[in-house]
């Protein structure tokens, strides 16, 4: 089934997540994955977030996702992402 990596960002370094955006995309695609959303937060409707920016990639399923954000090409990009934006990931799939 079917399963989404919800990636919520707050962005501190332009040139940097340029950099980590460049570089992680190729290991989404290697692992299966496709973007399918990216935005900017434009309001808050209910709670509180600090993200400005969201993302949405899909992957044929929770195992294909796991082993992405596990694979040693994403790991090491990980420092990068720490540099360039604060980040919350999550795997989420829909309801059977």
């Amino acid at each position: 089934m079917v399963a989404y990596v919800a990636v919520h960002v707050n962005v501190k370094s332009p040139e940097k997540f340029a950099e980590y955006g460049q570089a992680a995309g190729p290991t989404v695609a290697a692992h299966g994955g496709a973007f399918t959303h990216r935005g900017l937060v434009h309001e808050i409707l209910a709670g509180s977030a600090v993200y400005n920016r969201f993302a949405v990639i899909e992957f044929p399923d929770v195992e294909t996702a796991r082993n992405w954000y596990s694979s040693p090409e994403y790991q090491a990009l990980i420092p990068l992402r720490d540099a360039a934006a604060d980040v919350l990931f999550t795997l989420a799939e829909p309801p059977s």
